[in-house]
């Protein structure tokens, strides 16, 4: 099986306070789906941001995750039930499951191994949605220089699996009756650029990169950012969203 990577323990914190926060529409979309689900696994939570959202519709929420850091920072509720488990390994009962979802994760995981324990835990006809976002969206200039510093200053320090995120999920395996007409989705918020640069330094390859060199490179970009974002403003910044969702 896959060596299972765990890149969000030491900036759990961060990750918990800059992650985007994705928009009611996504899961109004999901819930949509099927006239009701029970018992939902969000896997790979996180801060429990999706498990938070599940949890006001479904009666009991799995939410696993590798990252015991993350887990202790994530959102508590009483009809969530989080367990430190790899996605392909957890101790969730045979056939309970109405809903699996995965959020910004499944690239980190052992498609196969996954994809065997969803068709064990969930019922016939479970729904499984599992969606990205890319790179933010802010102006052309902004653009321009948060791609330069994606492609080049942070060249060599992402992971492999990143390249899932690149091309939208469209080359991950997806084992199920897939649902191919969907809307469109995006993480529209506003951002001042003090939010921005929080978010950048929860990205696991700023942490790699400070990992082999010692010191980060994101108060080098924020200085670039700071000679064209207005002062004390809060820009439009829009994540795009893509998303696989079908059914066992």
């Amino acid at each position: 099986m896959k060596q299972a990577k765990d890149n969000f323990s030491t900036q759990a914190n961060l990750y918990a306070r800059f992650r985007p926060v994705y928009p009611d529409a996504l899961y109004d979309f999901i819930f949509s789906l099927k006239p009701h689900y029970a018992n939902a696994w969000d896997c790979g939570t996180g801060n429990g941001q999706v498990a938070a959202k599940l949890a006001e519709r479904c009666h009991l929420v799995y939410a696993s995750d590798i990252s015991q850091s993350q887990l202790d920072n994530a959102i508590k509720k009483e009809n969530i039930h989080y367990l430190r488990a790899r996605a392909e390994e957890t101790n969730l009962p045979d056939a309970t499951i109405d809903l699996v979802t995965v959020a910004q994760a499944i690239h980190w995981f052992d498609f196969d191994a996954f994809y065997r324990e969803v068709y064990r835990v969930t019922k016939a006809g479970a729904v499984v949605a599992v969606w990205c976002y890319n790179l933010p969206r802010i102006s052309p200039e902004i653009d321009a220089t948060l791609d330069d510093f994606y492609n080049n200053t942070l060249d060599g320090y992402w992971d492999t699996e990143r390249t899932y995120i690149d091309e939208n999920y469209s080359t991950i395996p997806f084992p199920f009756d897939e649902i191919e007409e969907k809307p469109e989705f995006s993480i529209d918020t506003n951002w001042t650029l003090e939010q921005l640069i929080g978010y950048l330094n929860s990205w696991s390859a700023v942490q790699h990169f400070i990992e082999k060199n010692g010191n980060s490179p994101v108060p080098q970009l924020a200085e670039k950012f700071r000679n064209v974002w207005p002062e004390n403003a809060a820009l439009k910044v829009q994540f795009p969203i893509a998303m696989r969702v079908g059914t066992t």
